[in-house]
């Protein structure tokens, strides 16, 4: 979560709310609306107080079309109950609620099915409140795994973690809060992601562990999990070190089994000890859930293991949080139980469709180039063609933002700084209606935009909030 301030303008508010929020009586009850940063001195009625915050968060932009998230948008309306009926449950009391907790154990069970683990009855894992906890996890896991076998020379000798430098903000704050040291792995010319033998070529005695991204959230492609095993395995032949892999399949983990089957990224590679994905990514639930899957106990120290009764038994849980609600972990049960393979497939070959479809459209109006076309993550980036001189990338997603549409603009790392993008992530909802309307809303804002006699973006650090 963001961190906040405190208010920098006084918090009165000296007009009066609607006085029909209130009291049958119009002149009675409210007269003046409740001030913002501290609490109300008297309570207000259910409706008013309702009211005043609906009215607020109308201004909020319209999640549906927003196509910078990769975050869960729609629900079917049984799941909505389902959640409604579970948010009154605390997650982590597993023996109050152990229904709750069987049904996580199940989804477990699920995914190392799913991921191709050895033996799926050996495999560990837990729920969590997204993919950014998760990689704290699988992180932690890695580095309590290397200090232990460097127990001779640590804490003195500093770990490091290896990754490509496209991956989510989260692994940089995982090696912020448990002193690792980033190493990253720069892009290249048109390799917008890590290349596996630069990965290997970084990798020392106190490595913990290399990242592999399944969907780079910057052009939505695969990384080559198996090149990357590879090139590790060749180093472990020449220099005895031998460096487990995490796979980030925060998005792909949950596309890749069911349009990718031949793809070989998972439990399969004897070299991949964990892997994490956000069920309310393309695991089609509503914000609030994520999972961590490792191949085995080995590849989880048990010191790392918290234990709490459960029905007269033994209830081992990992987690950065603490309380939260089960109701994103019964919807995700729902939605396995809903969808099953074919149902999960169906969904996902119909978001690719869309992106595939909206990528070539936007190619053809002439004025960008695509990076990437949905064809992996059904996510595609594109840029302004070399031609392009009068807007930027910048200008048209402050341009789209006016007709409600959100897809964020932002520069590409080291070593294209130089390259700034566009992104479009199609998620289950964002139908091929939506879509139309999305490519003709782009092509309408084209000939105002070519008037213009320059760029208009001076800050493009401030052009967009998206931050990766």
């Amino acid at each position: 979560m963001p961190l906040h301030k405190g208010p920098d303008k006084p918090d009165e508010r000296p007009l009066s709310v609607n006085p029909f929020y209130g009291e049958a009586d119009p002149v009675g009850g409210m007269t003046e609306a409740p001030p913002k940063h501290r609490l109300p001195t008297s309570p207000l009625p259910p409706s008013t107080a309702y009211q005043v915050v609906h009215d607020e968060l109308m201004l909020d932009g319209n999640s549906r079309l927003n196509l910078a998230t990769f975050v869960t948008t729609w629900m079917e309306p049984q799941a909505g109950v389902l959640m409604g009926e579970c948010r009154d449950k605390n997650m982590i009391d597993k023996d109050e609620y152990p229904r709750t907790a069987e049904l996580e154990r199940r989804c477990v069970a699920m995914l190392a099915d799913l991921w191709n683990a050895p033996d799926p009855s050996a495999a560990v894992g837990c729920s969590t409140t997204g993919s950014s906890e998760a990689c704290m996890l699988a992180g932690m896991a890695l580095k309590r795994r290397w200090a232990q076998r460097n127990a001779d020379r640590y804490p003195g000798a500093r770990p490091n973690l290896v990754m490509g430098v496209n991956v989510q903000v989260c692994w940089e704050k995982f090696c912020n809060f448990w002193e690792v040291e980033a190493r990253l792995v720069p892009m290249e010319g048109e390799r917008f992601h890590l290349d596996p033998q630069a990965a290997a070529e970084l990798c020392d005695e106190n490595t913990i562990g290399v990242v592999g991204i399944l969907g780079s959230t910057f052009d939505g492609s695969y990384e080559p999990i198996a090149d990357l095993c590879a090139a590790l395995d060749a180093l472990q032949e020449r220099t005895g070190l031998d460096i487990p892999v995490h796979v980030d399949g925060a998005s792909g983990a949950m596309v890749a089994p069911f349009l990718d089957e031949d793809l070989v990224w998972d439990f399969r590679l004897p070299r991949v000890a964990s892997i994490n994905t956000s069920g309310h990514k393309y695991g089609l639930v509503y914000p609030g859930v994520g999972w961590a899957l490792w191949r085995d106990k080995e590849a989880l120290p048990e010191e790392l293991v918290f234990r709490v009764n459960y029905l007269g038994g033994d209830m081992p849980t990992f987690a950065l949080n603490f309380s939260r609600p089960g109701a994103q972990v019964v919807a995700q049960y729902y939605t396995f139980l809903r969808l099953g393979r074919e149902g999960y497939r169906a969904v996902q070959q119909s978001t690719r469709d869309v992106a595939r479809g909206v990528a070539e459209r936007v190619e053809a109006l002439g004025d960008f180039r695509l990076l990437t076309r949905g064809d992996e993550l059904p996510v595609f980036a594109f840029t302004t063609a070399p031609d392009v001189q009068a807007y930027d990338v910048f200008d048209v997603s402050r341009r789209l933002r006016e007709r409600g549409w959100l897809v964020p603009a932002y520069t590409f790392p080291a070593n294209r700084e130089d390259l700034s993008v566009l992104r479009v992530v199609c998620r289950n909802g964002f139908s091929t209606d939506l879509a139309d309307l999305f490519v003709d809303d782009l092509g309408s804002l084209l000939p105002e935009l070519r008037r213009q006699p320059h760029p208009s973006t001076d800050n493009k650090g401030a052009a967009t909030g998206f931050h990766h």
